[in-house]
C-alpha cells in the first residue's frame, strides 16, 4: 500500500471502527444511536500545530439505492496550515447504509492527495458476496467474504452495539473491502474511562485498532480511540503514534445527535 494511503487510513481508522452480522434485507437492527441531520467535526493536530480537519455528516433526508432506503453518510478530510503546504489532502468518502440492516449498498470516494487523484464507486451485492468497483470507465467485480463492509458503514453498525456484552480485552476481526482488496481488520475493546474535552469531562469507551507491523507507526498498539459511552457512541478523541511523533484528533463541534452527551 502507498505511503499516502497508510496516512489516510490512519485518520480514517481513528474515526471509524467496524462490526458485522449476517446480511438479511428483512432484518431490522434497533437503532437509537443516529439519524438524519447529524454532523460532527474534528480537529487533527501534531503537537500544537493544526494538521487537518475532518467532518462526518448524515444527510438530512433518506436516499434510495436499489429500492432500499439508506442513510447517506459523507466523510471529508483536508489538511490545513503548514501541513497543507507539505502534503495537500482533499478527500471525500461516502457510504449509503441500509436504514434497517445497517450494511453498505454503495460506497464512493473522491481522493485528492497532492497530484494523486482517484474517483471510485463500489456497489455491494451482499446476496452474491460481491463488490463491484468502478474507477474511471473500468469496472471490476471482486468476490468478498460474507458480511463485508466498507470503512464507514461498519462504524455506524458499531454504534448500535451493546458494549455491556463485550468483554474488556476482546478482539473483533472484521473483513473490509478497500481499494480492491479485503483486509482483516482487528480491534480491541480496552474498557471504560473518563476524558476531558473542550466541552468538559465525559465517560468513554476505549477502542484500539490493531494493525500489522508498519514502519510509519510506533508501538504494538499505535492507534487509540475514545468513544462516548452513551447511545450516540461518537468518537471524541483519537491518537496515532507515529515514528516521527503523534497525531491527535479532538472533537471540534457537533449537532443533530440523537441524545445530548452528558458533560460534567
Amino acid at each position: 500500500m502507498k505511503k499516502s494511503h497508510w496516512i489516510t487510513l490512519a485518520f480514517i481508522f481513528t474515526i471509524f471502527l467496524i462490526s458485522f452480522r449476517q446480511y438479511d434485507q428483512n432484518r431490522v437492527i434497533t437503532n437509537k444511536s443516529f439519524g438524519t441531520g447529524e454532523k460532527v467535526e474534528y480537529r487533527v493536530h501534531y503537537g500544537f500545530i493544526n494538521a487537518a480537519e475532518a467532518k462526518v455528516e448524515i444527510g438530512r433526508s433518506i436516499s434510495t439505492i436499489n429500492s432500499r432506503p439508506c442513510f447517506k453518510v459523507n466523510v471529508s478530510g483536508r489538511t490545513v496550515g503548514a501541513f497543507d503546504l507539505i502534503s495537500r489532502v482533499r478527500d471525500t468518502w461516502r457510504s449509503y447504509i441500509d436504514t434497517s440492516a445497517i450494511i453498505p449498498l454503495m460506497f464512493e470516494r473522491e481522493i485528492q492527495e497532492n497530484k494523486y487523484r482517484k474517483d471510485e464507486k463500489v456497489m455491494f451485492n451482499h446476496t452474491k458476496d460481491q463488490a463491484i468497483s468502478t474507477v474511471k470507465n473500468e469496472t471490476k467485480t471482486y468476490n468478498v467474504p460474507n458480511n463485508i463492509h466498507d470503512i464507514i458503514s461498519g462504524y455506524f453498525y458499531l454504534r448500535t452495539m451493546n458494549f455491556e456484552r463485550i468483554q474488556e480485552g476482546e478482539v473483533i476481526e472484521i473483513p473490509t473491502f478497500f481499494d480492491g482488496d479485503v483486509y482483516k481488520l482487528r480491534f480491541k475493546y480496552a474498557g471504560r474511562d473518563v476524558i476531558k474535552t473542550k466541552y468538559g469531562k465525559t465517560r468513554v469507551l476505549r477502542l484500539n485498532p490493531l494493525i500489522p507491523d508498519n514502519k510509519f507507526f510506533k508501538g504494538d498498539e499505535p492507534m487509540r480511540l475514545w468513544v462516548s459511552d452513551d447511545t450516540n457512541k461518537i468518537p471524541l478523541k483519537a491518537k496515532v503514534e507515529l515514528v516521527i511523533g503523534s497525531l491527535e484528533m479532538d472533537l471540534k463541534s457537533y449537532k443533530g445527535l440523537k441524545k445530548e452527551i452528558v458533560w460534567f
